[in-house]
């Protein structure tokens, strides 16, 4: 059974993956194309004598190919709806691992509505955020540097000096848990305060992101601890969670902001040959339900060049169905699916700022490590400077 048929058309229905294909020594991008919609829907190795009449009809479909770019449509069929794990676990299974593939990277997914609609998505949003905040400018968040090490008290009095110095926003670092040189509680209870104190003196809202991952059950504790302690945010580690965990914690009927922490993604979205884009991350990230999420910086210390990162926010992305339908990826229209608030981060400095706003617009949050707390005057002044920046425009 061959799974090429350049004469179909999609349906409406059909969940449709964009792939680079690079093939083995001796292969056609179009024989192993062929093995790729095999091995991610119907097929196997060999023909099998089980198969009977009605699978044929949930075989996928290489409808497209034009160099090494390959598309491929799934029949709706095929998918358990509101599952990313198995959705993945199709699209993006065995298929890497095949020894018909050189490389292989899956590019894009286009989710069909009914897929879409079965995922909460975000919460809050961008509009939920900003009500939070009661400001349309960029928002100014900071990281506490040096990034694990501090203990408590001195955590604390960076955050509290980054909020007196404007920043909206302070948070965890990726790898900051529950070290016994700053314990998770008592860092919270602490920074909370740390939090009302700055907000009361600034005359402004004030957020702190803990940073939550762990196991499942101990992360929904960790939350939970959060809130009875008057926080609004949590912060995870998106990737090392995992879908399963990411998705059980958006479950909960928390009414906390959910900041996604990329951490990990690099290991397969870096290889621009092989593995996964970001853009897809983020579009399951968003159907799961983030409200927050780091997308690169194009300008900062992270890889991801612009046009990864403006594909992901804010700069044209065309659909592979409909090519003349242009949206955004974070903000499109996904029916029931509230956009989500880019975070750029990594590397950013105050002078970054009108660039950074000039690519991607005013709907971002705009974090600042080193580029606050590397200030010779210290994070009060380095706060106050990039305040001031953000001000200006």
């Amino acid at each position: 059974m061959s799974y090429v048929d350049l004469g179909y058309k999609p349906e409406e229905t059909d969940l449709i993956c964009e792939f680079s294909i690079e093939p083995g020594k001796g292969l056609g991008v179009k024989d192993v194309a062929d093995k790729v919609a095999a091995e991610s829907s119907t097929g196997t190795w060999v023909d099998v004598t089980t198969t009977k009449p009605y699978v044929k009809g949930l075989g996928a479909r290489v409808f497209y190919i034009k160099g090494k770019t390959v598309k491929i449509a799934y029949p709706l069929d095929l998918f358990e709806l509101r599952n990313v794990p198995q959705i993945l676990s199709s699209v993006a299974g065995n298929i890497f691992g095949m020894k018909a593939v050189r490389n292989l990277r899956l590019e894009d997914i286009d989710f069909p509505e009914r897929v879409i609609r079965s995922f909460r998505g975000p919460r809050f949003g961008i509009k939920g955020v900003r009500k939070l905040f009661g400001v349309e400018r960029p928002l100014l968040g900071t990281i506490i540097k040096p990034k694990i090490g501090l203990r408590t008290e001195d955590h604390t009095r960076v955050a509290y000096d980054a909020w007196t110095g404007g920043c909206d926003i302070v948070k965890d670092d990726e790898n900051l848990s529950n070290q016994g040189f700053n314990p998770f509680r008592r860092r919270v209870v602490r920074t909370l305060e740390m939090r009302n104190k700055a907000g009361k003196e600034t005359g402004e809202v004030k957020a702190y992101m803990p940073n939550i991952t762990a196991e499942t059950r101990e992360m929904l504790r960790r939350a939970e601890f959060v809130k009875r302690q008057g926080g609004k945010y949590i912060m995870v580690d998106v990737m090392t969670v995992g879908w399963s965990a990411l998705q059980t914690l958006r479950d909960e009927v928390l009414g906390l902001i959910i900041h996604a922490h990329r951490a990990m993604h690099a290991a397969i979205t870096r290889n621009k040959k092989h593995g996964i884009s970001m853009l897809v991350v983020a579009k399951l990230a968003r159907l799961i339900g983030v409200d927050q999420l780091h997308i690169g910086t194009i300008i900062g210390k992270m890889e991801g060049k612009r046009s990864e990162v403006t594909d992901i926010e804010d700069e044209i992305e065309e659909r592979i169905i409909k090519p003349d339908i242009k949206n955004h990826v974070l903000a499109e229209d996904w029916f029931s699916i509230k956009p989500v608030f880019a975070v750029c981060s990594g590397g950013l400095a105050p002078k970054h700022v009108p660039r950074l706003v000039k690519m991607l617009g005013k709907d971002i949050i705009i974090q600042m490590g080193g580029g606050i707390h590397g200030n010779p005057k210290g994070s009060l002044e380095g706060a106050r400077v990039a305040r001031k920046m953000v001000d200006s425009l």
